[in-house]
């Protein structure tokens, strides 16, 4: 068996860690300038103007931007990988709507920003593709893995 068949405490344990997995998300969005919609929207605070965007931030913001990213998203994805029972964990927590929400807003700007920007070395510009589409594919396949556990298993049980 796993850890958590062993030790079932484990399910409160994850079921406590995930608004700070979900906070990851609202920091990046954050961090590019751009508000999450919905449940997960945080009130901006008064006379914060957000002028920095994925497009004139300075490059070494970006690329760490884009390697948390992409971190947090292969994580995500070998966890829920090798066990997909947590998957109901994680719906409890609304994650595939904030997982949409956070894709629909957050890649295309930093795909673009990506894209457009002037780089000095063009294998800055090839790293930086290459995880930003490791990561838009590793979200998909997170997303993948939790309406298969938590919408088609429970149909075909």
């Amino acid at each position: 068996g796993n850890i958590f068949t062993q030790q079932p405490s484990y399910f409160n344990d994850l079921d406590e860690t995930l608004p700070t997995v979900l906070q990851v998300f609202n920091n990046i969005l954050h961090k590019c300038g751009l508000q999450c919609e919905g449940a997960s929207a945080e009130p901006q605070k008064l006379g914060e103007k957000v002028s920095v965007t994925p497009g004139n931030m300075a490059l070494q913001e970006l690329k760490d931007i884009v390697l948390y990213l992409c971190d947090t998203c292969t994580t995500l994805w070998a966890f829920l990988d090798v066990f997909p029972l947590a998957c109901q964990t994680f719906q409890k927590h609304e994650f595939c709507y904030r997982l949409a929400s956070f894709y629909e807003l957050a890649i295309p700007e930093l795909e673009s920003a990506i894209k457009k920007r002037h780089y000095e070395d063009n294998s800055v510009f090839a790293d930086l593709w290459r995880r930003i589409s490791h990561s838009r594919r590793k979200m998909i396949e997170i997303f993948h893995i939790l309406i298969n556990q938590v919408c088609l298993q429970p149909i075909l049980e």
